[in-house]
């Protein structure tokens, strides 16, 4: 009696009604009922026993709440007390919610007015006179650990005038033999069930349920489920009718297309389910791990296909196939008969626990009826029978009916040491020497399960813990207040059981690639709801899946593998209309919406559409469009052709002192050869040529923009930030090498950088000055100043001088080295000379020679030096 679906079982085997003993014996065993027959039953008509047989999906249950119903009262038990659950909202939704109750282990719903009640079988209100009684899967007769309540069923339990008993095939000839009354009618598949193989996990199709027996079975599926199916609904005996429910509605609402689930769909749970997969064909049943029977596997492969609809079933996973034998008797539903059921006294002696314990021994009565396994009230009771202190309270027979009622708490916690048989055991102490449970222990109990943290397993074993109080709160002869316990037992459970239902949908579905999947799978005819947002943001049916950025998609960071796979397949039809648009964009936005970046590309909208290659000449480099799976050849083009009318337009613009000069001194014969090279090395050549040349020809440059330094030919132009940046990056296609940042404008000097690639700072502008690199333009000015000054001869070191550098005094003298000048230190006064001393002084490195150069830099062999001459 440690499952969900046990419910209140007296002292004598029988359950309780709302804590209080049903009469002994019942009405059923040739006594006189309590309650009086209800109005309009004739006592005269002989009552009917009928057994309904057959595979799943034959309609016997709905046949049996049909016949309920059209009694004036009646009674029905489930195997499973989500099966109660559900089939009471079905009778409340015919029959009102005054008329319907509910009684399971956990629950109890009873109006005063219920005339029709869905129970488990353990819980069966027997002391209660009803025109009809049923029980469902009767074949549960044969099982070790349930069977002897079932048995208890079918041999006594009858209504006033109809008695149904429902089940499979097999009970058929052990039913007829100890109910000799009965009659039997079967009942066909209304589907047809066919075998479909092995099918691997990734390519089950939608609307199929996967059967595993292990909760980290069931996790490991519903993972890889979830990755490459877009998630899956998870249902497993632990759970509650709540967070069931919950899960169910996932696969009922199509929200998700698959189910993983262990044995317990296999009791009458029904779905829209088109294919079952059993992922083993072992299971522990408590005791030990064995092997499925043909007629379980028909059982639960029988979920799919229901109505009308027909079915399938096979293996999956690691499963190997079926055999054969079992292929044939699921699909025939031909199985071998039991041929015994199981059995317990329930006859019980309660004058002393040792005869208790002697009469639940009994031996079975007669041939078909054996002893099944021992039940956990047994175990606990035999446990308790041991302690002395026990024994001594169990005294007289109102007492050993408490130690027996206490001992039939269910343990749906599952623990391996003795934590219930202590509970048990506190419970019974208290009921023994209090009567009534402590109201402080039974508020601490179960205010410590209230709470909604932790993974998947811990809210579980809340739950199976929570369960626990609930049955003990539903006694209303051991709780003061009993409805205000349930009430808080209720709501504890149901605070756990929508956490547990995020959990579960929160690591196994991935409501998105769902949807998308199911979309996709629709056929590539039907159209996406799609659309994409200001920021780039891309929805498809109402789902967002990434951005797309220039004419490329990024998937969302969260999307991994599979499901990353699924999001851009997705992309690529939403996108389909969307590309086209935005290159017919690009093509009409002005060049102030793209720009250049330092890494050689071109952006738009801060994504990178294109990148920079080298071209014919350093000031003209080609455009190549970035690869897009979006784009085809002719979008491609046009696109090159309007981001290459943007880039040239960017180069003319950033060096049109350049373009300038260059144009300008095509008109002088004499510059033509100078010019070309100083276009080619992008304004800036590092010479002293400049200074060799005549004061005439240098005026001539400088009227053009070029300036003819002492140590270079540049446009000065050139050195402003933006013209530096553009021949920064025009310097790094030509040399193929990733340009570092420039250092910013206002700086004068700076270390040697150690990430400049070779010849980057002669390009740009900075002349090496033995540690430090000056910047050319501060470096022509201040040589020409100095120059002038010594023109005849040494002078005073100018004051100041190092902050032009913004150098430390000490590294001046390596600097002015470099620019062609010496300091001479002060020396002081000799002993006999007054005055202030003499200050250091600067001069000239070396005298200037005169230029010999007058209007051209021609070379003295070139094929104009016979001309020059002649001139001259």
């Amino acid at each position: 009696m440690c499952d969900e679906r046990w419910g209140y079982i007296g002292s004598s085997g029988r359950p309780l009604m709302n804590g209080v003993r049903p009469p002994e014996p019942l009405a059923f065993r040739g006594v006189t009922p309590k309650h009086p027959p209800m109005p309009g039953f004739d006592s005269g008509f002989a009552p009917r026993v009928k057994a309904v047989l057959g595979p799943t999906n034959t309609g016997k249950t709905h046949l049996a709440i049909e016949r309920m119903l059209a009694h004036a009262s009646g009674i029905i038990g489930f195997p499973l007390r989500l099966l109660a659950r559900e089939n009471y909202d079905r009778m409340v939704a015919q029959k009102g919610v005054r008329h319907v109750a509910l009684i399971t282990g956990e629950e109890k719903i009873v109006p005063p007015d219920a005339r029709w009640f869905s129970c488990t079988v353990e819980a069966m209100p027997l002391d209660r006179d009803a025109e009809f009684l049923a029980v469902d899967e009767i074949q549960l007769c044969a099982d070790p650990d349930r069977g002897h309540v079932f048995t208890d069923r079918l041999l006594h339990a009858r209504g006033m005038v109809e008695t149904m008993f429902l089940g499979a095939e097999t009970i058929r000839p052990l039913l007829q033999r100890l109910v000799p009354q009965a009659s039997v009618e079967t009942r066909p598949r209304m589907s047809q069930l066919s075998h479909a193989g092995h099918v691997k996990l990734v390519r089950l199709p939608p609307r199929s349920a996967v059967v595993a027996f292990s909760a980290a079975d069931v996790y490991a599926i519903a993972e890889l489920i979830r990755r490459r199916r877009g998630g899956c609904a998870v249902v497993m005996g632990r759970l509650s009718p709540r967070t069931r429910n919950a899960q169910v509605a996932l696969y009922q609402d199509k929200e998700v297309d698959f189910l993983v689930a262990t044995d317990a769909i296999g009791m009458g749970l029904n779905m829209d389910v088109d294919h079952v997969a059993f992922a083993s064909m072992g299971k522990f049943d408590g005791h030990r791990r064995r092997r499925l029977t043909a007629a379980e596997v028909a059982q639960i492969a029988g979920r799919a296909g229901r109505g009308m609809r027909d079915g399938t079933f096979g293996t999956t996973a690691q499963c190997k196939p079926l055999a054969d034998d079992v292929v044939a008797a699921v699909e025939a539903h031909s199985f071998e008969a039991l041929d015994q059921l199981c059995w317990r006294n329930s006859n019980l002696d309660l004058t002393h626990v040792d005869t208790l314990l002697a009469s639940l021994t009994v031996p079975p009565p007669g041939p078909g009826l054996v002893k099944g396994n021992d039940a956990a009230d047994l175990e606990t009771l035999v446990a308790l029978a041991r302690e002395p202190e026990i024994r001594e309270l169990a005294r007289g027979r109102r007492m050993v009916r408490h130690l027996w009622d206490a001992c039939q708490i269910p343990d749906f916690r599952k623990l391996t040491d003795d934590t219930h048989t202590r509970l048990c055991a506190r419970v019974f102490g208290h009921i023994a020497k209090d009567e009534y449970l402590p109201t402080d222990w039974l508020a601490g109990q179960i205010g410590a399960l209230a709470r909604a943290d932790g993974d998947i397993d811990t809210l579980m074993q809340r739950l199976s813990g929570v369960r626990v109080w609930s049955y003990i709160a539903a006694r209303t002869d051991w709780v003061k207040d009993s409805a205000h316990w349930q009430g808080r037992a209720r709501e504890v459970e149901d605070l756990l059981s929508d956490a547990l239902h995020e959990r579960l949908t929160s690591r196994f579905v991935d409501r998105r690639a769902a949807h998308l999947m199911r979309r996709l799978e629709a056929g590539e005819t039907q159209e996406l709801l799609s659309a994409v947002t200001r920021r780039g943001e891309v929805i498809v049916e109402g789902h967002p899946v990434g951005r797309v950025g220039g004419f490329s998609f990024f998937p969302d960071p969260a999307a991994v593998g599979d499901e990353k796979r699924l999001v851009q397949r997705a992309a690529r039809r939403a996108l389909r209309e969307e590309m086209p648009r935005r290159v017919a964009l690009v093509e009409s936005v002005p060049d102030a919406a793209l720009a250049l970046t330092g890494d050689q590309s071109v952006t738009w909208d801060g994504v990178a559409i294109a990148r920079l290659k080298r071209g014919a000449s350093a000031m003209q480099p080609r455009v190549q469009v970035l690869d897009s799976e979006f784009l085809d050849g002719a979008q491609r083009e046009r696109l090159r052709l309007r981001l290459q009318r943007f880039l040239d337009g960017r180069v003319n613009v950033d060096l049109a002192p350049l373009r300038s000069a260059a144009d300008r001194g095509a008109q002088q014969p004499g510059f033509r050869g100078l010019l070309h090279r100083l276009t080619e090395a992008l304004g800036l050549i590092i010479s002293d040529e400049g200074d060799n040349l005549a004061p005439p020809s240098r005026a001539a440059l400088k009227a053009i923009g070029v300036q003819a330094g002492r140590f270079a030919l540049f446009l000065p132009a050139l050195l402003k930030p933006r013209a530096a940046a553009m021949r920064a990056l025009l310097w790094g296609l030509q040399h193929g090498r990733a340009v570092p940042g420039l250092p910013a404008p206002d700086l004068v000097s700076l270390p040697h950088q150690a990430d400049w690639p070779a010849g980057f700072a002669d390009a740009m502008g900075w002349l090496e000055a033995g540690p430090v690199l000056l910047r050319l333009d501060i470096a022509e000015r201040v040589a020409a100043e100095l120059a002038w000054a010594t023109r005849r001869g040494a002078t005073a070191l100018p004051t100041g001088l190092a902050s032009r550098f913004s150098l430390k005094a000490q590294l001046l003298p390596v600097v002015l080295r470099r620019l062609g000048f010496r300091i001479v230190p002060a020396s002081g006064l000799a002993a006999d000379e007054f005055g202030p001393p003499a200050p250091a002084m600067i001069l000239p490195l070396r005298r200037r020679r005169p230029a010999v150069v007058t209007a051209s830099p021609s070379r003295p062999h070139g094929p104009f030096a016979a001309l020059a001459a002649l001139k001259r």
